[in-house]
């Protein structure tokens, strides 16, 4: 059955995904409306049990995900660009998780844990929406010239922020309370391990590269080693999102050639990519968004508001002209793959009801944004 179910999901996919492009929206809307459609909640072509089986591809997608985040990072581009464009991602990345989480606590009354989690996974945007767009409307300019280079930092903050986030109110669900040790020090641990793991194999990798034959060698070993880094971080409890791109950012900055390598895995993603997003929309829990209504909605516009205010502020301070502080931040509030992942590493990590409360509402706010 496993078979027919991936067929379905690419297939469904494609249909949707070409229809949706028909009133311009992103195709990953597409596929995310595909998959609640065929998923358990509507048609029931992939039943619960069949959509929990295939996990492993979301594992996989996540892997692809970190890796081309981490491959954009190149120190000598980050030179140029100067510390506004930090400065910029920063602010607009944590002003969205301080909007959000202030929300859940103030306006609603939600718990710390649930709270901490889901502003955490606000700081993300959507790359691939972003970069669709531009490349539609064959957008040029100064404001562009900025969005690319906060939205790849943007997405490499969240997975820091989300590192650390989860542990914390992991502790407090479980332990009913935490000492500064399992609160901070613990998290903050696993992320330098995290990081290590990923410098040390990407350091590894770019020994080993010299040994590959041609480019289908080269392949297999880049496949390799991203599966080796998230498996043993898997292993070793941390993030594997922040291993992998760790390991894709020394790679990018201290291999040779390896434009080519990320150039033979961006082939292999767009079937992977399309598997998790219709996945995703698959797995949303049609009847839990009456339950999460209103967290959804808070979320949906504290985060927009958080995002917007963001980019304005740091865009103030660091100089950019009237036309980037008006605009920039409307262009960073899109929402899909990294968000999506992330929601399903609480929904795994974190104890019910909170985990699957945020997979619920991250879910059905990305098909908003989107």
């Amino acid at each position: 059955m496993l078979l027919l179910y991936l067929s379905i999901l690419i297939l469904a996919g494609l249909v949707f995904s070409r229809l949706i492009s028909l009133i311009h929206f992103p195709e990953v809307t597409g596929y995310l409306i595909a998959g609640i459609i065929i998923g358990p909640y509507v048609l029931g072509l992939i039943p619960q049990e069949g959509v929990k089986s295939m996990e492993i591809i979301s594992d996989t997608a996540l892997c692809f995900v970190a890796f081309s985040i981490g491959s954009e990072m190149k120190l000598s581009v980050m030179k140029k660009l100067g510390k506004e464009i930090v400065t910029i991602a920063v602010f607009e990345a944590l002003s969205a998780f301080i909007v959000v989480l202030a929300g859940l606590l103030i306006l609603l009354r939600a718990d710390l844990p649930f709270s901490l989690s889901l502003a955490a996974i606000a700081c993300a945007t959507a790359p691939a929406a972003t970069l669709l767009v531009i490349r539609e409307y064959k957008a040029k300019g100064e404001i562009i010239d900025v969005l690319l280079p906060v939205v790849a930092l943007d997405d490499a903050i969240c997975i820091i922020v989300f590192g650390i986030a989860p542990s914390i109110s992991t502790s407090l669900i479980v332990g009913g309370g935490a000492n500064l040790s399992s609160m901070l020090l613990i998290p903050v641990g696993k992320i330098i391990l995290a990081l290590f793991i990923g410098f040390g194999a990407g350091l590894l990798f770019t020994r080993a590269q010299r040994f590959a034959r041609d480019e289908e060698d080269l392949l297999s070993m880049i496949l390799g080693f991203i599966f080796l880094v998230s498996g043993l971080s898997k292993y070793l409890d941390v993030s594997d999102l922040l291993s992998v791109m760790a390991a894709s950012v020394t790679i990018a900055n201290v291999g040779r050639g390896m434009r080519k390598g990320v150039g033979l895995v961006g082939k292999l993603t767009p079937p992977i990519f399309i598997l998790f997003f219709v996945l995703a929309g698959a797995d949303l829990n049609l009847p839990g968004l009456l339950e999460v209504g209103t967290v959804g909605v808070l979320y949906i516009v504290a985060r927009a508001i958080g995002k917007y205010l963001g980019a304005y502020v740091s865009t103030s301070i660091t100089g950019f002209s009237k036309e980037i502080r008006n605009n920039l931040g409307l262009a960073l509030i899109p929402q899909a793959g990294v968000a999506i992942g992330l929601s399903l590493v609480a929904s795994k990590t974190i104890p019910d009801p909170y985990g699957a409360q945020i997979r619920t509402v991250i879910l059905g706010a990305t098909i908003v944004y989107e």
